[in-house]
């Protein structure tokens, strides 16, 4: 038996060895935890119980993921979203849990030797197999850039409502088990705490979180403003979780509250690693759950207890969608993101369990089902824009439409600018163009924010620049530029692909937040790269060399010249402590002193060969004096090396020039 500390280094380990190894998959690492759970899990080597200790560190992931979605919203974004949440949020939960019913008894009825099912029981899993992943579903959603999105707010809206009936569901299940005449009295207790508790930290919080976070933001430190957000996230998830309500709901309207303030996205970037970690810890224990002799042991009826479910829910929720007004390509992507089982469905099953109101066996084979509907829903959610093509005849004709207006736009544009994004930085650009009265067209896949910028005048349309089609609709072909102004390397280079295959000699000029991705975006074929990082230390050099005298024709000299070398000069910085390292490529300097002893004293940078080793030596700083770095310099005791290259690079260039 492990203690805490022992599970919890043996869980980060295997999770770590798990995304390593789906990274060079080109996998999700999502799938990296699930399937590292399911290995170290008591069904697998049986390293780490299904225990408390597993359970708590993967509800914080929740919490954390909860709050991180809570920034994306404000309050009268959810206001205006009550309709989804509390329309058709509630008919899909009551709805999926009436048709499980209703599968449960046919399943009775069809096989009587596997299982018996009450109506109680069949309630209770009808209840369970409403959920969804608000984990999986909301991650997915936030890398695919879809989270703003027509189907992407629909899908938040239903997990949100699942959320808060999780609640009753908890309330009524156990009086279903053992009926004791107090449900109604329950459930209505339940509601008036449920109301307090939000209207409580909703007014009064609104009122007070912004007052507060600016006296710490003048403290100056960032160690206060962390435990300050830790406290408010994991304070709110008290207080909703001593009301009877989910740790999650309260995290989510913490991060709702804070999404009003001015500090929302450092905020968001502060908490991004806390999230990803815990996160992770949630997937493996999700994992751990899946016995994988009992799957190969019943696998016909666990093939049925997946494929229903998820079927069922998929059919559900896309009819529910079109009810409620969504388009067919919409209604379609909400049920495939929505049609797997979820977390909250594993809290009702374990208290079905301690109630004893379904037979071992059948829990054991529902929850194998459920990891694997899991398991398979970032296949499915990655699959949904071409299932939705096959499905849908009507979405062909409305994507057909979109590029249509596209076209429509551009059709009589000649020489203009294709804009791909049109956030911050793409209105910028557009403003500047405009000024000088050069046409643009700009692609953006937030609809509300191509409704008010179209409102307002500006040539934007709802495309994807990530697709060939979009792109021809744009008029690639008689664009005399094109500026990807999203920081999205991946995205980036999908779209260079496409503006390359149709339009081979059109100039690209791509937005990156460093040097991480110059050459990568390079090899993609972007004609100019503009990393954010680089750029401001040119304006911030330039300003102060301005300011300290410096001609005005010399400094534009001097920032023209590391633009023309591509910042070649300015690659590669100097790692201190407070230095992120996630990325092992991204070029770094270190300084490397030549003692009496290192084997490199007496013999040149050629014969060292560093470049073989995928670094160089850009400069040496012998006493006082620099030194050119040229293939004939004989280095000497004392010298110290400057290195540039990717991290484990310049680790083996320092290790050949000292042993």
């Amino acid at each position: 038996m492990f203690s805490p500390l022992e599970l919890t280094l043996l869980l980060l380990g295997a999770a770590v060895l798990g995304v390593v190894a789906f990274r060079m998959l080109h996998l999700p690492p999502m799938l990296g935890y699930l399937v590292v759970g399911v290995l170290i899990g008591p069904f697998g080597f049986g390293l780490a119980q299904d225990n408390q200790t597993t359970h708590t560190l993967a509800e914080f992931g929740i919490v954390f993921l909860m709050f991180s979605i809570g920034l994306e919203f404000s309050l009268p974004k959810l206001s205006s979203m009550r309709r989804t949440v509390f329309g058709l949020g509630m008919a899909q939960v009551v709805v999926t849990l009436v048709a499980t019913m209703l599968f449960g008894w046919a399943l009775a009825y069809l096989l009587p030797s596997v299982t018996d099912i009450s109506w109680q029981a069949a309630f209770a899993l009808g209840g369970a197999m409403a959920m969804s992943s608000t984990a999986i579903v909301s991650k997915l959603l936030t890398e695919r850039m879809e989270l703003e999105s027509e189907h992407g707010r629909r899908i938040i809206g239903i997990l949100l409502f699942q959320d808060l009936a999780l609640v009753p569901l908890l309330i009524v299940v156990p009086a279903l088990a053992h009926p004791h005449g107090t449900l109604a009295v329950d459930l209505a207790w339940a509601a008036l705490k449920a109301v307090l508790v939000l209207v409580l930290l909703l007014y009064l919080g609104q009122k007070l979180i912004r007052g507060w976070l600016n006296i710490v933001v003048r403290r100056r430190s960032q160690e206060l403003f962390m435990l300050n957000l830790l406290l408010i996230t994991l304070g709110a998830a008290w207080i909703t979780e001593r009301a009877g309500l989910s740790l999650a709901l309260g995290a989510f309207v913490a991060g709702m509250l804070i999404s009003e303030t001015e500090y929302k996205h450092q905020v968001e970037e502060d908490i991004k690693s806390f999230r990803d970690v815990l996160l992770g810890l949630f997937f493996i224990t999700i994992g751990m759950l899946l016995n994988a002799a009992m799957v190969a042991q019943h696998w016909w009826l666990i093939l049925l207890l997946v494929a229903g479910p998820i079927l069922l829910k998929f059919a559900v929720i896309t009819a529910l969608a079109k009810l409620f007004g969504a388009s067919t390509g919409i209604a379609l992507r909400t049920g495939l993101a929505l049609a797997q089982a979820g977390e909250f469905g594993f809290v009702l099953m374990n208290q079905m369990g301690g109630l004893k109101m379904i037979d071992p066996l059948l829990m054991q084979l529902v929850l194998a089902s459920m990891v694997i509907s899991m398991l398979l829903a970032p296949f499915i959610i990655a699959k949904s824009d071409a299932i939705v093509l096959k499905l849908s005849a009507n979405e062909w004709m409305m994507q057909s439409l979109a590029l249509t207006q596209i076209a429509t736009r551009t059709m009589s544009t000649q020489k203009h600018v294709i804009i791909a994004g049109f956030g911050r930085s793409g209105q910028n650009l557009a403003k500047l163009l405009e000024e000088e009265g050069i046409a643009y067209q700009a692609l953006d896949l937030d609809p509300d924010r191509v409704r008010s910028a179209q409102a307002a005048g500006a040539q934007v349309s709802y495309g994807d620049a990530a697709r060939r089609e979009s792109l021809k609709a744009a008029g690639i072909h008689r664009a005399a530029a094109m500026v990807i102004t999203y920081a999205d390397t991946q995205a980036a280079v999908k779209t260079l692909h496409f503006a390359h295959e149709i339009a081979p000699s059109l100039p690209v000029i791509v937005r990156s937040h460093d040097d991480s991705d110059l050459d990568k975006l390079r090899k993609a074929g972007a004609t100019e790269v503009v990393p954010e990082a680089l750029e401001g230390g040119l304006m911030l050099a330039s300003h102060a060399l301005v300011m300290m005298g410096v001609p005005l024709r010399r400094v534009v000299h001097r920032v023209q010249e590391a633009r023309d070398e591509r910042y070649a000069s300015l690659r590669g910085y100097f790692h201190g402590v407070g230095d992120a390292d996630d990325d092992e490529e991204q070029t770094r300097l270190l300084s490397v002193p030549v003692n009496e002893a290192a084997k490199a004293v007496g013999k040149t940078l050629a014969a060292l060969r560093l470049e073989e080793l995928g670094a160089e030596a850009i400069a040496i700083r012998r006493g006082k004096a620099s030194i050119e770095a040229s293939a004939a310099t004989t280095l000497q005791a004392g010298d110290i090396v400057v290195l540039r290259g990717p991290t484990e690079a310049v680790a083996r260039a320092e290790a050949r020039l000292l042993k």
